[in-house]
């Protein structure tokens, strides 16, 4: 009883391992000629093209995944979108396609068109358009049973885009590799080149096209849990950085050229009639540049380019409000100079010359600046007549010279307020002009940093 169980059990294993010698035979080498191979030597491999080619389905298929990134065609920054070309190889085993070399004419590849193989549904996460690969396309087999299907892909995916430093941004976009059907008990991915190779491929292939240069390709796998299913997930992360010399030149550049020529306008008099329209017509033409070049400014966020440009307009704006107040200020001080406040007066002094400190602050209780005789300078004091009555004739003679000398006091006080406000006017444009050059050198820093980085 027990020899028969015996027996019966090895005709079990017999049985099975007929089985599946069977189904990894080798394919009939009658039908490879130097005319070609007749299809009817793959036909059963055709025939079980709708099943994961497998011999036991308790094992997963191994599916080796590269790629090559020839192109970065665009970035979109306002539907955060990047469009790039590909070429993805796939590759994988069949072990119902196998054939002995030396017994079929030395053939030891075939091409085989994709239509007629079982293929492993790979699919990128964060593609987010119609898969526009071509049909027809053809397979590589070996005798071994190796498959290798390369296939160009025209890869839109979402990417999250920071365009804070614009032009001179970097970004970091993943693409995601994984299956839609077959979870980790039935395929497994794996790669099939190291990723610095791919890195080192594609960056020798685009380092002279576009907009865009390709620094860095980092890989890592990961599991994709969905509805406690998990599938297996490579993800790569591509870091670009874009070429900024083209914005340089349209943006930067003429922008630097009409703040210079604003501020060499303060080398012309205050009092001038043409420096007014002269920065109005800057202004102008700031704005029509604006306008022009909206079409290379990226439509959302806040890029420091657009800080960069509000600030340059704010100071251009600035820049003709205080030739506007300057103008009216000299008018009004040609007819009816007012009084300067104490404060103003004070911040005059500190921030005059040494030479120029000898003015004489506002006596108090004086509201603006009112000056004495004595203070004004080339006049003299006074005499102090003692022990003398004047008659009327010396009466009428002194009347006289105290009315003189009250309008000369007046007209030197005025001289002096207008002197004053002038000065003032001057310090203003030096405060102004200054300011100008501290942001243009700035700017010029912060340009050459970020482009050397």
């Amino acid at each position: 009883m027990e020899r028969g169980w015996l027996h019966g059990e090895g005709f079990l294993l017999c049985l099975i391992l007929h089985l599946l010698l069977q189904g990894r035979a080798d394919i009939n080498c009658s039908g490879f000629d130097q005319h070609g191979v007749d299809p009817a030597a793959f036909q059963a491999v055709f025939d079980r093209k709708a099943f994961r080619p497998v011999i036991n389905y308790s094992i997963p298929t191994h599916v080796n995944i590269s790629f090559t990134l020839s192109a970065i065609l665009e970035v979109n920054a306002q539907l955060q979108l990047m469009t790039s070309f590909l070429w993805l190889n796939v590759i994988w085993y069949n072990p119902f396609i196998r054939w002995n070399p030396e017994e079929c004419g030395g053939i030891s590849k075939l091409s085989i068109a994709t239509e007629n193989l079982w293929l492993p549904d790979i699919f990128i996460n964060e593609f987010m358009d119609v898969d526009q690969t071509p049909t027809g396309l053809m397979a590589y087999v070996t005798s071994e049973g190796q498959i290798r299907y390369d296939k160009p892909m025209k890869v839109t995916s979402i990417c999250n885009l920071d365009i804070f430093y614009f032009p001179f941004d970097e970004q970091n976009c993943t693409l995601s590799f994984t299956s839609f059907l077959y979870t980790v008990e039935n395929m497994v991915l794996g790669m099939e080149k190291e990723v610095q190779e791919i890195s080192n491929i594609s960056q020798n292939l685009i380092q002279n096209k576009g907009e865009w240069i390709l620094l860095d390709i980092h890989q890592s796998t990961t599991k994709m849990t969905v509805d406690n299913s998990q599938y297996d997930q490579i993800t790569f992360y591509v870091a670009i950085r874009r070429r900024p010399f083209l914005y340089i030149i349209n943006l930067l550049v003429p922008s630097s050229f009409l703040m210079v020529i604003d501020a060499l306008s303060f080398f012309l008099p205050a009092e001038s009639e043409n420096r007014a329209p002269f920065k109005m017509t800057l202004l102008l033409g700031y704005n029509v540049f604006l306008l022009m070049m909206n079409d290379l400014l990226p439509d959302t966020g806040t890029p420091l380019i657009s800080v960069y440009f509000a600030l340059c307009l704010s100071l251009m704006v600035l820049s003709l409000l205080e030739t506007v107040f300057i103008t009216y200020l000299l008018h009004l001080v040609t007819t009816q100079p007012p009084p300067m406040p104490r404060w103003l007066y004070s911040l005059l002094l500190h921030c005059t010359s040494p030479r120029e400190r000898c003015l004489t602050a506002p006596q108090k209780g004086n509201k603006g600046l009112r000056l004495t005789p004595i203070q004004l300078p080339g006049l003299k004091e006074p005499m102090e007549l003692v022990g003398k009555v004047p008659g009327p004739r010396e009466a009428e003679l002194n009347g006289l010279r105290e009315s003189t000398r009250t309008r000369q006091e007046d007209e030197a006080q005025k001289q002096h307020l207008v002197s004053l406000w002038v000065q003032f006017s001057y310090m203003m444009d030096a405060l102004l002009f200054r300011l100008y050059l501290l942001f243009m050198v700035t700017s010029i820093i912060t340009v050459m940093v970020l482009w050397s980085t």
